[in-house]
């Protein structure tokens, strides 16, 4: 198996990725041919799962029953777009270039050089890969959690971030919805963690594959959770859908759950776990976010940066909690809003059949 993964890397390198390179004159410039096969081949690999086996699981074992999947359209355009053509092209062409820069990549010595790097604290891992996989994942995970707790709280990232949790029709391909500037926040935070503690950019490139394999799966229109001891550390796709359930006016904070990507048991050590709700419809209860669904790739895009410039422009956007947006696109503060005035009914837009929790498939 993984002789054949090898073989498959280098022909696309010296067939694809270095004639490529040369023609654009970044042969050089954008890091080593072999990783930039490796994370292409990875993102095939990630469509692939999601169409083949997450896609077909939505049909047999539906959360929610849709009259039509015409919302869900757009995220998978953009999910094609985003995993074959700009992330391979962004963390390869900017990101890696950076590490480089910083010494953080393409150093053959290894990650032990890092002051702090895993391996310079703990040698003993240099020689158990998987345990350091492990070790790598788990650090990644904690950094993605609390990154996620502040795209909700800090008003001009909820601005960018509102664009994932607008959509009305949550599937396997929403995971990869997102603003730009959201993504780009994300992946330097998430690269810089990985750089200091010596990830070597293979590994990287396997974490981010099992993190989006997991959130596709998360967010997938399934009936599926993990059951009760192991929903208490891993995410299941029950667990996640609560997280971008709509606003409960009469618990305006009980959306406020559920934040993390691979482990659930961040949510749990950290007071922000929600078990035992029904199933609920997903999206947003501000007009201002739940207008994207009625936008396509460019209007999305638009919207959710008029939001972030309304707010990073405005102290209110500076202070943490949950907002919603006025007509100028400035962060209004729930506190002041009724939001039960905000609550657009469910049968406004598309007719629903939200399954009860206790429908949920065990795995």
């Amino acid at each position: 198996m993984f002789a054949l993964w090898s073989a498959l890397v280098e022909g696309t390198r010296a067939h694809a990725i270095v004639p490529l390179l040369a023609f654009l004159h970044l042969d050089g410039l954008a890091g080593d041919p072999r990783e930039i096969a490796e994370a292409i081949l990875i993102s095939l690999l990630q469509v692939a799962i999601i169409g083949f086996l997450f896609r077909p699981l939505e049909s047999m074992i539906p959360a929610e029953r849709w009259p039509d999947r015409r919302l869900t359209r757009v995220d998978r355009q953009y999910t094609l777009m985003m995993l074959l053509g700009i992330f391979p092209m962004f963390s390869y062409l900017v990101l890696t270039p950076i590490g480089n820069y910083f010494g953080g990549t393409g150093n053959e010595a290894g990650s032990d050089d890092s002051l702090l790097g895993i391996t310079h604290w703990i040698p003993a891992l240099a020689g158990h890969p998987l345990a350091l996989f492990v070790v790598y994942y788990l650090i990644y995970d904690l950094v993605y959690y609390w990154m996620h707790r502040l795209q909700h709280a800090l008003p001009w990232w909820w601005a960018l971030h509102s664009m994932h949790h607008s959509t009305r029709q949550m599937s396997c391909w929403t995971n990869d919805r997102g603003s730009l500037v959201d993504g780009f926040l994300q992946s330097m935070v998430l690269a810089g963690v990985g750089l200091v503690i010596g990830v070597e950019p293979t590994d990287f490139a396997w974490l981010m594959l099992i993190g989006e394999l997991v959130q596709n799966f998360s967010h997938a229109n399934v009936r599926v959770r993990f059951g009760p001891v192991l929903d208490r550390v891993l995410v299941s796709p029950v667990f996640h859908r609560l997280h971008h359930m709509r606003v409960d006016p009469d618990r305006p904070t009980l959306h406020n759950c559920n934040f993390g990507q691979v482990f659930s048991i961040w949510d749990v050590v950290f007071g922000t776990a929600l078990y035992g709700e029904p199933i609920r419809p997903t999206g947003v209860g501000d007009p201002m976010v739940d207008a994207d669904n009625d936008k396509g790739l460019v209007g999305l895009h638009w919207n959710a940066f008029r939001r972030f410039w309304g707010a990073v422009r405005c102290r209110a956007g500076w202070r943490l909690g949950d907002v919603a947006f006025g007509q100028d696109y400035r962060p209004i503060s729930v506190k002041d809003l009724d939001l039960h005035a905000l609550e657009t009914p469910v049968g406004a837009h598309d007719v629903r059949d939200v399954r009860d929790v206790r429908g949920t498939h065990d795995m």
